[in-house]
Order: C-alpha cells, then sequence, then structure tokens
C-alpha cells in the first residue's frame, strides 16, 4: 500500500510530512502493555505504508526510545533513503518556573540522545502555567538551540489564540500548534485558524477521531460506563463528548456521519478526519498508533480517495453545532490543560 501525493503537505521549508501522523502517546502505558519488539517491527509496516511521520513526547514512556531503535533498524533495513523520508516530532513538557539556557540545551539533548539524531526536526514546546511567563525565556533559548543547528523548527502544543499572538510579538517563530480539534471540539475555528493563517502556523490536531468514539462501533450503541472505557483515550475523549452534549446527541451526530460516509463509500472515522483535515490552516491529523495490538492503516487511507462538498460540510457542522460552544464552556485551545485565570 502506498499512499497518494496529496497525503504529503510541507509544514515548513524543507519538512514534508504525511498529513495523517501516528501518535505514541499510546505507547506511554496508559493504554495496556506495548511489546517493545512487536512495535518496532510495525514501525516499519507504517513507514512501508507511507505513513512517515511520528508524533511523540518526552513523557511518553519509552517513545522517544522507540524512535530511537526504528530509525536505527529503518537504515539497517531500508537505507539511508527510507531514514530521509521519516521524521519524528517530540515535545518538551517542563515544570513551570525560570528557564536557564543550560537547562534547555540539557532536556533538548536527551532527546537527542534517546531519539538517536543530530537534529530535532521539530520540537513542541508546552507550558502548564501562562501566569509564568518564563515560557518566553524556554522559548528564546529554544530559538537558540535551532540557529545552533539542535532543532530545525520550533513549535508548540495546546498554546491558546492569546499566546501566539504575545508569541509572534515577541518575534518568535513557530512552525505550528498542536491542538484538539474534531467534530465534537470544533473550537479553533473561532479564531486561531484565522491568526495561524496570517502568521504561517499551522495546526496538527488530535483527538480528532474522540479516541475511536467516532466510528461505527458507536453507532446505536448504549452509554458506555467507565468500565467499559478501557483506554486513556476512550475516557478523555467520553469526558469531551459529556462537556459539548449528552450520548442522545453525540448519537445524531454519528449518524450524519455514517450518512456521509455512506454516499462516499468511506468509514465514519474518515468522515470525520475529512472534515477537520479540510479546515483552514490544519498541516495533519495524529491518529493514535497502538503499535503491535491493532491498526488501522487500511481505512484511514481512505481519508485521502474523497473530498467533502457542500451539503456534507452542511450536514456536519448542523450537526455539531447541536452541542454546546465549548469556547464558552472550556475556553481557548488548550485551556483544558490549565488552572482557571
Amino acid at each position: 500500500m502506498s499512499l497518494p501525493a496529496l497525503a504529503y503537505q510541507t509544514l515548513a521549508p524543507g519538512l514534508t510530512i504525511c498529513r495523517l501522523l501516528n501518535g505514541l502517546w499510546q505507547v506511554s502505558g496508559a493504554h495496556g502493555h506495548i511489546d517493545q519488539a512487536k512495535a518496532i517491527a510495525e514501525m516499519l509496516d507504517y513507514h512501508d505504508a507511507g505513513f512517515t511521520t511520528w508524533d511523540l513526547a518526552d513523557h511518553y514512556g519509552p517513545a522517544e526510545d522507540f524512535i530511537g531503535l526504528f530509525r536505527k533498524k529503518l537504515a539497517q533495513e531500508r537505507g539511508n533513503e527510507a531514514l530521509q523520508q521519516s521524521q519524528a516530532f517530540t515535545k518538551w513538557v517542563p515544570r513551570p518556573g525560570r528557564m536557564s539556557r543550560e537547562g534547555v540545551e540539557q532536556a533538548i539533548h536527551t532527546s537527542l540522545r534517546r531519539m538517536g539524531v543530530e537534529t530535532l526536526d521539530l520540537l513542541q514546546f508546552h507550558w502548564w502555567d501562562y501566569r509564568d511567563m518564563n515560557y518566553l525565556d524556554a522559548l528564546r533559548h529554544l530559538s537558540d538551540l535551532q540557529r545552533a543547528g539542535k532543532i530545525r523548527y520550533v513549535a508548540l502544543t495546546n498554546f491558546d489564540t492569546e499566546r501566539l499572538k504575545l508569541i509572534s510579538e515577541h518575534g518568535l517563530r513557530i512552525a505550528s500548534n498542536q491542538i484538539q480539534f474534531s467534530l465534537v471540539d470544533r473550537r479553533p475555528m473561532q479564531q486561531m485558524s484565522a491568526f495561524c493563517l496570517t502568521q504561517g502556523i499551522q495546526l496538527l490536531t488530535y483527538g480528532t477521531y474522540c479516541g475511536g468514539l467516532l466510528s461505527e462501533a458507536y453507532v446505536g450503541a448504549p452509554e458506555p460506563d467507565y468500565t467499559t472505557l478501557n483506554t486513556a483515550s476512550l475516557r478523555k475523549y467520553k469526558n469531551m463528548i459529556d462537556a459539548w452534549g449528552d450520548w442522545s446527541l453525540f448519537q445524531e451526530l454519528l449518524r450524519v456521519c455514517q450518512q456521509v460516509a455512506r454516499k462516499h463509500g468511506v468509514s465514519l472515522a474518515n468522515v470525520a478526519v475529512r472534515y477537520v483535515l479540510e479546515q483552514p490552516a490544519v498541516g495533519g491529523v495524529i491518529v493514535g498508533a497502538r503499535l503491535g495490538v491493532t491498526q488501522h492503516r487500511t481505512d484511514n487511507a481512505r481519508v485521502f480517495t474523497f473530498a467533502l462538498d457542500a451539503e456534507d460540510r452542511t450536514l456536519l457542522e448542523a450537526a455539531s453545532g447541536e452541542g454546546r460552544d465549548l469556547m464558552q464552556v472550556i475556553g481557548d485551545c488548550g485551556d483544558e490543560y490549565r488552572r482557571p485565570r
């Protein structure tokens, strides 16, 4: 299996990504045991199928180590050309506080060592508390490390529009911002997408499948309780659905997605992802990979076989709009991770 050319997009000069990124939160331990040998072998299968871009973090258990092992195996079995076609985007998530150049550099060197690379393709920075303005110092140090060749591009994770503007005003160049975006959570469409378009910042989105809840498996299904939600993703996004509406309203959204899916001969999940991929400023959607446990590569590839028309978008947005405005309930993108201001 190979993906068409439209499955790839330039995120920044010289950095082309697959628009469906393989997410490695699922190896952190919150989704059950992952066998290392099986995981590395399956990472090669993802690469061979055209899914060449990986999303991970310094705190996702062994994720950075998996990338290091995968890259070594990829070079041995497929050659350096294949290695050059692979991208791995990690995150740095420090505790707020004073940010020294030495401390930032040490954190980056740890990721470089674990991943077995001389330069990080994309370093995505997260900050827990906006009241602590030291995040600007951290970003300045990261920009210095970018100029020193340790990082190709600096990016953000879960920053809101207000802080994106402030960071831009300080002359700090950002390639992308990773945020939650789905038919349940359309907060990025209210102000973030428009600002990102003015700045050349792309959005990498997660939660687009709502942890798998946006799928045929839940059409007509009774509302799941905590005992049946057996992964961190399912529990997290069931809470998000509850904030947006209720299970009966979610069923209406699923039925509309299914209607559009049948029209195009694709899966319900394909429709949910295609809707987000077609939004302005969106560079890619992160799809969780439960390596060695389950995979949906063939189905995911169908995302690139169709496009939504005006009628589809009207139906989907009407169903999504029946829920609460999460901007009013939660705040802007990423506010769910921070203390009330």
